[in-house]
């Protein structure tokens, strides 16, 4: 496994570590809810860099993502 994979894929448990709690939902359910994200896919397409932000970076643009119905850039 490189290290793009090993962060990718800690990123994606800690935040289905971060859903699963938030929503008080069993963590298979809270993987589901976080694999059909834009999020998700941002975070496994190595070219966006995603991967490389904190967890809980990614998980607040998921957050986002879910109350927006989409993945939007907030403007500062």
């Amino acid at each position: 496994m490189s290290k793009r994979e090993q962060l990718i894929e800690f990123c994606i448990q800690d935040i289905t570590e971060y859903i699963a709690v938030d929503k008080n939902i069993p963590y298979d359910e809270a993987m589901n809810r976080f694999y059909g994200s834009e999020t998700f896919t941002k975070l496994t397409d190595t070219e966006t860099g995603l991967f490389l932000e904190s967890s809980a970076y990614v998980y607040d643009l998921y957050q986002n993502e879910c109350e927006n119905g989409k993945l939007v850039q907030v403007e500062i």
